[in-house]
């Protein structure tokens, strides 16, 4: 194998065309190549600033988000709490009535009974009195239907009297 050198000619040629070609291409073609490569760069780091930026408002928003959720938790506590209590009351305040109320009927019962208590005593007296003064009647004219037994009971009742 065997090395073909050029000729200076060929050399000379292949060089000033490079130079032409490179000046060309430094003239039309690096300067909009390298404006695209700077546009892309420039595109890119918009993009990363954006996404950045999005990612911050996104966690912005979620820390919003969780405010907002733990003060409705809150209100919603709050409420429980609040209803709760109202229910309480509202309770303690109907056993309380109930209570009064029961306490009332309960009087009324007694004061009901101590009165048919009372009436049924006066109408047992007056039943005793009645069938005592019947009884005294009965003896008293069994008695009285004979004149000297008259006479020995009027005569007792006189020592009686004058003993006591």
């Amino acid at each position: 194998m065997s090395l073909i050198t050029p000729e200076f000619g060929l050399l000379f040629w292949q060089t000033l065309i490079f130079l032409i070609l490179f000046l060309l291409l430094a003239k039309f073609a690096w300067k909009p190549i390298l404006g695209s490569l700077k546009e892309r760069e420039d595109s890119i780091e918009s993009a990363l600033r954006m996404a950045d930026q999005a990612k911050l408002e996104m966690q912005q928003l979620k820390a919003g988000n969780e405010k907002l959720l733990a003060d409705a938790r809150q209100e919603r506590d709050r409420m429980m709490q609040e209803a709760t209590t109202m229910a309480n009351q509202h309770r303690e305040t109907e056993k309380a009535r109930a209570t009064s109320e029961a306490n009332h009927i309960v009087q009324q019962a007694r004061e009901a009974i101590q009165t048919e208590k009372n009436a049924a005593l006066a109408e047992v007296k007056n039943t005793a009195a009645q069938l005592s003064l019947d009884i005294a009647e009965r003896i008293l004219r069994r008695e009285l239907a004979d004149p000297t037994a008259q006479t020995q009971l009027v005569d007792s009742y006189l020592k009686e009297v004058k003993l006591n």
